[in-house]
């Protein structure tokens, strides 16, 4: 199997090969909540989309969504399961497209699928693609864990990738039961306020 995560080809194998612990199958309870509780519409970019659930949860609330992936057949999967919004999802490489930054840009087991050396570039990114005032928001995995991916995060380390840009609005735990065994008592969801 291809070992640099950085590469889509890491992922085309993984996905090919059926082998994906990190797909929940659906929509995580705390963003279906999360969703319910925010009814004005955004535009929203879902990096590193896989299966792409959530972007039908997104707009089924009205929101302006795109996901996007580097991997063609993480494509593949995201195309099959989202049916009449497969125009939502496109190819695109998360550190080299063009865009008008976004309201939301959410976050569900993409910083820990990269490797560790590009999460200052990831950080910088994210600065780009968030308009002062939106957020970053969605699940951070916190773990001290030497491999990957997942690549675990400390809070420390976290809080020096998005500040002076983001402030931290929100950080709950999520529980056991809401995980899929590789997060398990190790994510928690987040919500980042871009600074004017």
């Amino acid at each position: 199997m291809a070992q640099d995560s950085s590469k889509p080809d890491f992922w085309d194998t993984r996905y090919r090969g059926g082998v994906t612990p990190w797909d929940a199958g659906g929509v995580p309870p705390q963003l279906a909540a999360w969703l319910a509780a925010h009814a004005s519409p955004q535009r929203v970019l879902v990096p590193g989309c896989g299966h792409a659930y959530e972007v039908t949860a997104f707009a089924q609330c009205g929101h302006d969504v795109l996901a996007i992936d580097f991997s063609d057949a993480a494509l593949e999967a995201a195309r099959l399961a989202l049916g009449p919004l497969v125009d939502r999802v496109r190819k695109e490489d998360f550190f080299h497209f063009e865009f008008t930054p976004y309201d939301l840009v959410y976050e569900r087991a993409f910083l820990c699928a990269l490797p560790r050396v590009t999460w200052p570039a990831w950080g910088v990114r994210i600065r780009e693609l968030v308009r002062a005032g939106g957020a970053l928001a969605g699940f951070f995995f916190f773990d001290d864990n030497a491999k990957g991916p997942p690549f675990g995060i400390a809070p420390t380390a976290l809080h020096e990738l998005l500040e002076p840009g983001f402030v931290l609005e929100d950080d709950v735990a999520i529980p056991g039961e809401q995980s899929i065994p590789i997060f398990r008592d190790k994510e928690r969801w987040q919500l980042w306020r871009r600074r004017a």
